[in-house]
């Protein structure tokens, strides 16, 4: 009797969920319907992300991540010198450390 309830249930919240969903839609269709239409001359300018802008507001033109490529090896001994006993001394023999 209980997993009869369970369907019975369920299958009332799928149609409830897809009436919402073809509801939603209709509604968003006629929203769209209704937009007055603008011309490209009076477009809001799309203003860029302001991560993506230096301190003066300029637009940057360079990558902003870069990444080098390493060995297999490389990166274990690097995980390796990282977890072993002996961090500090890896960690200062690093050449990425100086200043």
């Amino acid at each position: 009797m209980l997993p009869m309830l369970y369907i019975i249930a369920f299958t009332v919240l799928a149609f409830l969920a897809m009436g919402n969903l073809i509801r939603s839609l209709m509604t968003l269709g006629s929203q769209e319907m209704q937009r007055p239409a603008y011309p490209q001359s009076r477009r809001p300018r799309q203003v860029p992300h302001p991560e993506l802008l230096d301190e003066s507001g300029n637009l940057i033109r360079e990558p902003l991540l870069v990444m080098k490529s390493i060995s297999v090896d490389e990166a274990r001994d690097r995980l390796n010198a990282l977890y072993s006993e002996g961090s500090e001394l890896a960690s200062q023999d690093d050449p990425r450390n100086e200043v």
